[in-house]
């Protein structure tokens, strides 16, 4: 018994974009939003906001009091008005906030950890001065961080702060912070970090704070070897590749005053 085949009709790419046209979409992009509801942005939850602002509050509040006596903060309101609420009123009058996603996290989620390290960073500034003998003025940001547009609020590899030594010699810092005990720095960092010092010869060196457990690490990103031992795969981060600081990188703990640039010791 045969079977008949339906009756072949020409489907063409000009078809798509008609019927794209007829049901009021120009695009493939807007189609999928539209069947996605991407183009639905939720209302950001600022009471949420007020409260993760707070919990920003209560973080500084409770390191400056156990950080040596050299490294804190004398003005702390007037500290917190210009790092918490200045930048959350420039990140909302921008817009800023409805577009932080990652991994599908709530938007005040990400704006919480992004807030949260970007404090802690500059809460170390003064820290900074001591351990390199510079001025806060002389360190100078390089980051790509925006908080004023949308289109150039990222996240890249390069390092957040650049840092002249002897009027001559110019250094990169990578500012990070970890609150879980768990310390890690990300591969595209150090990979960053070594195609920089091929380009210029300037190192780059990562200054983690580990507020978990109240140290902090020193290690140069360009100088970590591509099969080192503490090389990971970290399943927590979806499964990134992460550089593992061992123990030993933590030579200062923040309850004391900073060391030294000169006085440390790189194998």
């Amino acid at each position: 018994m045969e079977t008949t085949k339906p009756r072949e009709i020409m489907i063409t790419n000009e078809y798509f974009r008609e019927y794209r046209r007829s049901l009021g979409f120009s695009n493939k992009g807007s189609l999928k939003d539209f069947f996605g509801a991407k183009d639905i942005i939720p209302a950001i939850d600022f009471d949420y906001i007020r409260l993760l602002n707070r919990r920003l509050y209560e973080i500084i509040d409770r390191v400056n009091e156990v950080v040596a006596n050299e490294i804190k903060i004398d003005d702390l309101d007037a500290f917190k008005k210009e790092n918490i609420d200045l930048n959350f009123e420039i990140m909302e009058k921008n817009n800023i906030l409805p577009v932080l996603n990652n991994q599908g996290r709530r938007p005040e989620e990400v704006y919480f950890s992004w807030m949260r390290g970007y404090v802690t960073s500059n809460f170390f500034l003064k820290a900074l001065e001591m351990i390199f003998a510079v001025e806060i003025s002389k360190i100078k940001l390089i980051g790509d961080d925006d908080l004023k547009n949308v289109e150039t609020f990222k996240r890249t590899p390069k390092a957040d702060l650049e840092i002249t030594l002897n009027e001559k010699e110019k250094i990169r810092i990578e500012m990070q912070s970890g609150f879980t005990g768990i310390n890690d720095i990300k591969q595209h960092k150090v990979l960053e970090a070594k195609k920089v010092f091929r380009d210029s010869g300037i190192h780059t060196l990562a200054i983690h704070f580990d507020l978990f457990n109240g140290q902090v690490a020193f290690l140069k990103l360009d100088e970590i070897e591509d099969n080192d031992v503490n090389w990971i795969t970290r399943q927590q981060m979806e499964g990134q590749t992460v550089f593992n600081i061992e123990q030993n990188y933590f030579i200062w703990k923040i309850t004391e005053k900073p060391p030294k640039f000169e006085d440390l010791i790189f194998d």
